[in-house]
Parts: structure tokens; sequence; C-alpha cells
């Protein structure tokens, strides 16, 4: 997510030479800023880590759907640096949405296009590490848009399921156990994705043989 940003900062907001303090540390214009709580001395166990919750700033934004949560979503993280929360209003006035937040709302979690722009099949980048708890038959629901946008199944995956709406007693909607991993109607070849009536199981059988070679 971060590098998204400074690519957003350079080429939409025209600011050439935005970068991350990172890779830079005397950029007069820091799109990503160490955070102010962690120690600049101490390496050692000093980072952001474990699990915790990512706020959804809505539920109609493409992470929602893809999680199929209402409220909030719960990944493990591992940094120190993060987006320069003085940067956010010029960057979502561009159209760069932040449509997660941790838990005080100034440090961001999940990015967006604004609208979904065509030129862009998925535009989701995030500053947690969704592959921390992806398993060969339980993908991360950020991979399995990233897959279903490259076979141009998205939206016809998006329009089967339900939206979340928001309620004082927020639960997960459950997927069937046909949509267990979320890739029915697909099967894994040679040539790529491709479309089919396979069942689920076979997918998932051919995701786990994958991840061994």
């Amino acid at each position: 997510m971060q590098v998204a940003v400074i690519e957003f900062a350079r080429n939409v907001l025209g600011i050439k030479d935005a970068d991350s303090t990172e890779f830079n540390p005397g950029t007069p214009n820091p799109a990503v800023v160490f955070m102010p709580e962690i120690s600049t001395k101490h390496m050692g166990g000093t980072m952001r880590l474990g699990a915790r919750k990512t706020l959804l700033q809505s539920i109609s934004c493409l992470t929602a759907k893809l999680y199929q949560k209402e409220q909030y979503v719960d990944e493990r993280h591992r940094h120190r640096y993060e987006v320069n929360p003085q940067m956010v209003p010029q960057l979502e006035a561009a159209g760069l949405l932040f449509v997660g937040k941790d838990e005080t709302g100034e440090r961001m979690e999940i990015v967006e296009l604004q609208d979904n722009p065509s030129d862009h099949p998925f535009y989701v980048a995030a500053q947690f590490h969704p592959e921390f708890k992806s398993r060969p038959g339980r993908a991360s629901p950020l991979f399995l848009g990233f897959i279903l946008a490259s076979a141009k199944r998205l939206n016809s995956y998006l329009t089967s399921r339900a939206t979340p709406q928001p309620s004082p007693m927020s639960t997960p909607i459950k997927p069937s156990p046909a949509t267990s991993i979320g890739l029915e109607g697909l099967s894994l070849s040679g040539s790529g994705l491709a479309n089919s009536t396979s069942h689920s199981s076979t997918v998932q059988h051919a995701l786990f043989r994958g991840s061994q070679s």
C-alpha cells in the first residue's frame, strides 16, 4: 500500500519527489513516514505487530464485499512505517480512498480507487499482511478478489453474494458449503483460469497441489 500511495502522489497529485522516508530520509514530500510511537534506535521487537482491527469506512467498498464484513476485518501486521496522515486529505480529494483505518482513525490500512474505474479492474492495497492468514483451501479475500478480477469473474462473483448491511450486532455472513473458498465455477489449467462447472473441492485440491510446486 505504501508504494501505491507514493505512485499516486507522484503521478496523480503531481508531487514528483513524493517518497517514503524509509527510502529517502531527506525527501521534502514524505508520503510515507516512520510511525511516531516506534523507536528509531531499537530495532528488536519494536514493530507494530500482530492481529489488529481495521475499521471499514463504507459497506459499499470492494474490501467489505470481498470479506463479507460490515464493520471491521481482523488481520496481522508487521511494519514501522505508515502513510503520512497529513497527506491523506489531498490524496482522498483526488480519488484515492482509504476505506480501512485503525481504531484511532488516524492510521491508514486499506486503499481503493474511487468508483473502481474500468482501467483498474482490481485496485486494492493494504497495510496489513493478508498472506499471514491465507491458506490453500481458504484464500485471503484480497487474493481471491485479485484472482477473480484476473479471470474477469469478479463482478459476477460479487453480484452473487449479499452486500453487508450495518447492524448493532455485527456478524460475518457465512458462505454456503459450495462457495466455501469462493472459487466455484473456476478451474485451473496450464493455460490459466477458465470457466468450469467443476465442484469446488476439485479447485481446492488444485490450489493445494499448486502450493506444493
